[in-house]
């Protein structure tokens, strides 16, 4: 029988890309998700691909009680994202209560459970990155926005549940993603992609804009980030359900900074067009937090098993504007 995948979030950005791999395999994939508006556009994300059905989240744990012996795998991709949303009474409903709700019942029926983490979790990065998953660690981090404290929050409950020896699912996993850009992003608005929005400028012949550096040790648009795309986080959730004997929390990243200046430079290069690059200043309101390094760290996934390379900023850029959004059809 095809195996039946539940992906929660699975009209959104990393999600959807998730339903194309497991539905070009062959396997029946159901979607929970909120499709909003048809002018929000995220049922385009869902529109070239087979789905078994799409169930929304407040019947999602009841659907999980119908359907558990059945099921494959929960692939929880579903959140509020935005690092900017305001309502933390929301926020933690939907990221925190819900996850929690999510474990328990696959625990119950014996579904492996991959959920999405954040490296928004590690706040200002004075910590480092290292994806540890022992309660002291994880009770250190301090995000800097509600969207990181929700992630942070379910992460410290996994571990505390793990601990304490509680009732768990067969195989869990909790992917800290960090910067990822690729197809299928299009109606986060203000949230997609750097890169998505330095192409836009681009293709509108306009120049692009970074921000000047307000720290000593970064030029302008020196500041860095670890950019990994979407197609290489799916593989990690790929490999991790073909791999039940590997639970645990993992950072899922290129493993590489890289600046700013880089990805505008690669986002040109994709065009086949001279790179021209304008620097404004950092806004006032987010200066004193700004974040000028992140790297993910991928011992802990290398060490599991993980081996297949991280796509390079360059092919990845290159891959995302050529196939994708130079494209009359950008959607996966």
């Amino acid at each position: 029988m095809r195996p039946l995948i539940l992906v929660t979030g699975g009209a959104g950005f990393i999600g959807s890309n998730i339903v194309a791999h497991f539905a070009a395999t062959g396997a029946r994939v159901v979607v929970c998700d909120r499709l909003r508006d048809k002018d929000s556009g995220k049922w385009r994300n869902l529109a070239k691909h087979p789905v078994d059905d799409i169930v929304h989240p407040d019947e999602v744990l009841a659907w999980v009680d119908e359907h558990g012996a059945d099921l494959q795998a929960v692939v929880h991709m579903g959140a509020i994202s935005a690092t900017t949303a305001s309502d933390v009474d929301a926020i933690i409903q939907t990221n925190f209560r819900l996850s929690k709700s999510l474990w328990q019942h696959c625990a119950v029926h014996g579904v492996p459970f991959v959920y999405a983490s954040s490296a928004a979790t590690y706040g200002n990065g004075d910590l480092g990155y290292d994806d540890r998953q022992d309660l002291g660690h994880l009770r250190q981090l301090r995000p800097l926005n509600p969207y990181g404290y929700s992630k942070a929050l379910f992460d410290i409950w996994v571990a505390q549940a793990v601990a304490n020896g509680a009732v768990a699912p067969p195989q869990w996993a909790g992917l800290k993603f960090f910067n990822v850009y690729g197809p299928n992003e299009y109606h986060k608005g203000g949230m997609r992609s750097v890169a998505a929005q330095l192409f836009e400028r681009i293709r509108d012949g306009q120049p692009v804009r970074l921000f000047r550096s307000h720290h000593p040790d970064y030029q302008d648009g020196g500041q860095m980030r670890d950019f990994v795309y979407v197609a290489d986080c799916v593989a990690v959730v790929d490999w991790l359900l073909a791999t039940p004997s590997v639970s645990g929390l993992f950072n899922v990243g290129s493993g590489q900074a890289r600046t700013f200046l880089d990805l505008a430079h690669a986002v040109f290069a994709a065009l086949d067009q001279e790179p021209k690059v304008e620097f404004i200043d950092t806004p006032a309101e987010i200066r004193a937090h700004y974040q000028y390094f992140t790297e993910a760290k991928l011992d802990k996934l290398r060490r599991a098993g993980f081996k297949a390379p991280m796509t390079s900023l360059e092919d990845g850029v290159r891959d995302y504007v050529q196939t994708y959004l130079s494209q009359p059809d950008w959607y996966r």
